[in-house]
């Protein structure tokens, strides 16, 4: 534990120096794309090592020509482009707030400063915040009274104690903006069938345009507050009956919902540049909720994406990354956003455990090379105890904050993150990249500024030296065990 807090400080003396697409590469990218002369850094996270995001190797393309089977290759083709990347960042809840403000002020400046310091941190450009209470909130609340169908009571006084202020110390560390969007997990008890704000139940029809004007009172009180917000998400995971606060719609309810309610009133409200996302669940469904969507023209007018979550390999399975693909492919002008993931069933003992990373890095990298445009992570701080939380549901951050002795406990799921969040800058086009070797990972992008960031990330137990290659040079590097490295040219 005392490790990883070590080596925090090997990314804060770090300095980065680092219309629609089609669902097949465009070759909009230079077709002589030229090496020469070109240095590449490396930048490593290892386990058994002390570096963490640390510059590791430079090294430079040389001739090489065609590769024998035998040598290990990641390929690279800046010609083929796909996805424009949107950004990266986390949950700013109730839990992660509260959990701040418990801690010494040096630490709360040390967590904004790794978080969205583009230079010193890892450079997270999105947040994402809950409207009414969810799983990660100390209570349950909502911001009505109880039938109060014109929110003539609608206030957010319960946010500002933690939350927007919280909000409002990532906006300034960011550089004043961050992406914000809001997703509610259920709506006031009132006005479901099952007069509960937990286990699931439905909105009720009677009440559609009431719900649909709450996302637009939040908005805009928050936006009073001085907090911008991006754009929201209709329903979090809403196949899920949960113990927590939950709300059941079917691919058909939320589309209606949407079209007929959300929609129109986000537009009579002067609200119609907000992004609205759908479906903010997991990969298994998202093939049969995106053709439901999107097959209707007046629901699909209002959908700037699907939001998608992780948690499908619940049963043990693989996670479905190839669903994503047949998304990608079949509506190539809507957007594919990860909108949360975490590890879950907390044990304090798991702080060092690699596989924390790793889960990341094979999501993010996969994700990505299917059509994902960015990542939002689940809760961005939390607790000794993985929380806050009033229903128990405790889980890992990739930091936690000791609120008994006022440490912060960093993961190396931050690292891997950051392996992504700090070199890829929002506008890049994800670029062709392919391995000759099962247990590397790779995924690549072309920024703005014309620097390539190339990914790889070594999944197995043994060093793996290979070439990074394109149109004909390469540069030697050497993938140690159970690494990471961004690659920057």
């Amino acid at each position: 534990m005392k490790r990883t807090c070590i080596y925090l400080t090997a990314i804060f003396m770090l300095s980065c120096t680092a219309k629609k697409e089609k669902a097949s590469g465009s070759a909009d990218a230079p077709s002589a794309f030229s090496t020469d002369g070109k240095k590449v850094l490396v930048y490593s996270t290892a386990d058994s090592s002390a570096y963490r995001l640390s510059l590791t190797d430079t090294v430079e393309f040389k001739e090489m020509g065609q590769p024998l089977e035998t040598q290990v290759c990641v390929f690279v083709d800046p010609g083929k482009t796909f996805q424009t990347y949107f950004g990266m960042g986390a949950a700013m809840t109730d839990a992660s707030a509260e959990t701040f403000y418990k801690l010494p002020k040096e630490k709360q400046q040390e967590l904004l400063k790794a978080y969205f310091d583009k230079t010193n941190g890892i450079g997270y450009t999105v947040a994402r915040t809950n409207i009414n209470s969810c799983d990660f909130s100390s209570d349950m609340y909502t911001y009505v009274k109880d039938g109060d169908t014109s929110l003539q009571s609608f206030n957010i006084e319960h946010d500002k104690k933690y939350k927007l202020p919280f909000i409002k110390e990532a906006m300034q560390a960011a550089g004043g903006q961050l992406n914000l969007f809001a997703s509610p997990w259920s709506p006031p008890a009132w006005m479901k069938d099952n007069n509960d704000m937990l286990q699931g139940g439905k909105l009720k029809t009677e009440f559609y345009n009431s719900w649909a004007l709450y996302y637009s009172r939040f908005i805009k009180e928050y936006e009073k507050e001085g907090v911008p917000v991006w754009g929201i998400s209709v329903q979090n995971e809403p196949m899920a009956k949960q113990r927590w606060e939950s709300c059941i719609y079917t691919a058909e309810e939320e589309r209606d919902f949407l079209k007929n309610a959300l929609g129109p009133t986000m537009q009579k409200e002067g609200l119609k540049d907000k992004k609205i996302i759908v479906w903010d669940h997991n990969r298994d469904l998202i093939y049969q909720r995106a053709q439901t969507y999107f097959n209707d023209p007046e629901a699909a007018k209002y959908i700037w994406g699907l939001g998608f979550h992780w948690y499908e390999d619940w049963s043990g399975g693989t996670p479905m990354y190839e669903n994503l693909r047949r998304v990608y492919e079949s509506f190539p002008d809507k957007h594919i956003f990860f909108t949360e993931g975490c590890a879950e069933s907390f044990n304090a003992s798991r702080y060092n455990a690699w596989s924390l990373g790793e889960e990341y890095g094979r999501s993010l990298i996969n994700d990505y090379n299917n059509g994902m445009v960015g990542f939002t992570d689940w809760n961005i701080l939390l607790d000794e105890t993985g929380g806050p939380n009033h229903v128990q549901n405790f889980c890992f951050a990739p930091v936690h904050g000791d609120t008994k002795t006022g440490q912060l406990i960093y993961t190396n799921a931050y690292y891997y993150l950051g392996h992504f969040s700090k070199f890829i800058q929002p506008g890049a086009k994800r670029i062709a990249a392919t391995a000759s070797r099962s247990q590397l990972l790779t995924t690549a992008f072309r920024n703005e500024d014309g620097k390539t960031v190339v990914v790889v990330m070594n999944q197995g137990n043994a060093a793996t030296p290979y070439y990074l290659w394109i149109n004909g040079k390469a540069a030697e590097i050497n993938a140690m065990p159970h690494s990471i490295a961004t690659l920057v040219f």
